[in-house]
């Protein structure tokens, strides 16, 4: 069945905001947000992308289910919990999945209750192990919603839920189910900063992508969900492409080969030509190596006249959630935009001369026109790689 896939509505949260409007009104906006200095998550005070704004209550779940993760999960929810209610209503419980992406879980909740055993000698009574499973998140959406469909979770780093959004395609596509809940999350916490500071990775400053002087990423937190049909929708995932390196554990290929496969893919499953692109939304991490394949694989794809960005500056990099986020980001990019206003590239304006230069958008930039593609990259650890192609219906 090769009948069009619609991602119907969305809910989100990120550093920037809550919800369509916030969201939307920080990621236009003529001066960043989102990301800010915090020592929260190391001995040193490091830029991350924290979310500030109140989750929802975790009451609703059972106690091996409540987490950081999953209130920002239910928070997203809450956007779109009317069109999910009518669509489990529509097709029934067992046609209804979910498909999410995630890299940290309830790790947050697993080093809290470690703190608390090395200064009491106990484990906090709050905790279950099962908290941190990787499964947790669609578990806890699918009995809260009492679903009866597939639900799974994805989880290759950082594009865990690029992949979730394909892998609900396809389900849609084959029949398996009518409507699916797919998206991703993840939540900060000093595991992960340590690991990327381990590596190297972590900028002390707001992250700088594109930059001769990037330092590396913010770690970031959020959450984004579809509700995905074969329905009408002001938004359809025209193509995707996924690719593995295979070249190194944590380095992309240099050359950028698998990004630029995953990329073809996704334009060739759309019947799009790069020329109808009309805007990118770069993994873009301000990482040294990620920067430097990437940008070689889109100037060779597209040139170096597509309008680019990357939002992790805004974000941070939301690891497990970042597909879904972004992909987010270019729904709102699609959708009631008619002078095709685009998410600026907030860095120093100082180009690395080593790289192929890309078409960076600039702050109140606009196409003069409502867009009608934009793609979005996420690539991961073990060279991972997805594309999405979203389009206006």
């Amino acid at each position: 069945m090769n009948r069009p896939v619609f991602l119907n509505t969305l809910g989100l949260v990120c550093a920037p905001g809550a919800g369509r409007h916030q969201v939307r009104a920080a990621l236009f906006a003529g001066t960043p947000s989102g990301v800010a200095p915090s020592d929260d998550f190391a001995a040193r005070t490091l830029h991350v992308g924290q979310v500030t704004s109140p989750l929802a209550d975790m009451e609703v779940l059972a106690p091996p289910l409540r987490s950081r993760n999953n209130a920002l999960l239910l928070t997203a929810l809450a956007d779109i919990r009317s069109e999910v209610d009518a669509a489990i209503a529509r097709f029934g419980p067992e046609r209804v999945g979910i498909v999410l992406g995630t890299s940290t879980s309830g790790i947050g909740e697993s080093e809290t209750a470690m703190v608390a055993h090395a200064a009491h000698g106990a484990l906090p009574p709050s905790f279950h192990l099962r908290q941190q499973e990787l499964g947790s998140p669609a578990m806890a959406l699918s009995g809260l919603l009492g679903l009866a469909g597939p639900a799974l979770v994805i989880s290759t780093a950082c594009s865990s839920s690029a992949k979730a959004l394909a892998s609900a395609a396809r389900l849609l596509r084959a029949g398996v189910c009518d409507a699916v809940i797919a998206g991703g999350a993840d939540s900060l916490c000093r595991f992960t900063v340590a690991g990327f500071s381990a590596l190297e990775s972590v900028s002390e400053a707001r992250c700088n992508p594109m930059s001769v002087h990037r330092r590396g990423i913010n770690i970031g937190e959020g959450a984004a969900l579809f509700l995905m049909t074969r329905e009408p929708g002001p938004v359809r995932i025209a193509g995707w492409g996924e690719s593995s390196d295979a070249h190194h554990i944590s380095a992309p290929e240099p050359g950028g080969r698998g990004a630029l496969a995953a990329m073809r893919a996704a334009l060739k499953r759309g019947g799009v030509a790069p020329s109808d692109v009309d805007y990118v939304n770069l993994h873009g991490t301000a990482t040294p190596l990620n920067d430097a394949m990437e940008s070689r694989a889109v100037h060779a794809l597209l040139g170096g006249d597509v309008p680019s960005s990357s939002t992790k500056p805004l974000t941070g990099h939301t690891l497990g959630a970042a597909g879904a986020l972004e992909a987010a980001f270019c729904w709102l990019t699609l959708t009631d935009n008619p002078a095709g206003l685009l998410p600026p590239h907030w860095w120093d304006g100082e180009p690395d001369p080593a790289l192929p230069a890309l078409a960076l958008v600039p702050a109140g930039y606009s196409l003069g026109r409502p867009p009608r593609y934009a793609l979005s990259n996420s690539f991961g650890f073990g060279g991972s790689n997805a594309a999405l192609l979203l389009g206006c219906a």
